[in-house]
C-alpha cells in the first residue's frame, strides 16, 4: 500500500519565487488528487526542481532516501514523443536510463504545448 506520493517536477528556474509560483500552480492543478490521497491518509509532496537534470537527480535520490514512497518524475518532453514509453523517450532524448525497479508509472512527460 502506498503511504506517500512524492512528485519531482522540472521547472521554476533557479529562483525561490518562481519555484514557489510553479509549486502553487501544480498544487492547485493536482488538488483533487491530493484530496483523495489525504482522505486515504496518504502523504503528498511536490518538489519543484528547476532544471530537468536537477529533477532527474532529485528523483533518483528520492528513490534511495524515500524508498517507501511512490516517487514520480515529471519533466518536459522537449520533443515529439514517438515511443510508447516515457523512459524510452528519455533514453533517446537525454540518454537517461530508468532506475532499477522503476517502471513507466513513475515517469510522466509534459507535452510540448505546455511551454508554448
Amino acid at each position: 500500500m502506498v503511504i506517500e506520493v512524492r512528485i519531482y517536477i522540472e521547472g521554476g528556474g533557479d529562483g525561490r519565487n518562481t519555484k514557489a509560483l510553479i509549486r502553487q500552480g501544480f498544487s492547485n492543478f493536482l488538488k483533487p488528487l491530493v484530496e483523495i490521497a489525504k482522505s486515504q491518509k496518504i502523504k503528498w509532496d511536490i518538489t519543484i526542481c528547476g532544471s530537468r537534470n536537477n529533477a532527474f537527480r532529485d528523483f533518483r535520490n528520492a528513490l534511495k532516501s524515500h524508498p517507501e514512497a511512490f516517487n514520480v518524475l515529471l519533466v518536459d518532453a522537449e520533443a515529439s514523443v514517438t515511443t510508447q514509453s516515457p523512459w524510452k523517450h528519455l533514453k533517446f532524448r537525454d540518454n537517461w536510463d530508468a532506475p532499477s525497479g522503476v517502471d513507466d508509472s513513475h515517469c510522466h512527460l509534459m507535452v510540448q504545448a505546455m511551454e508554448a
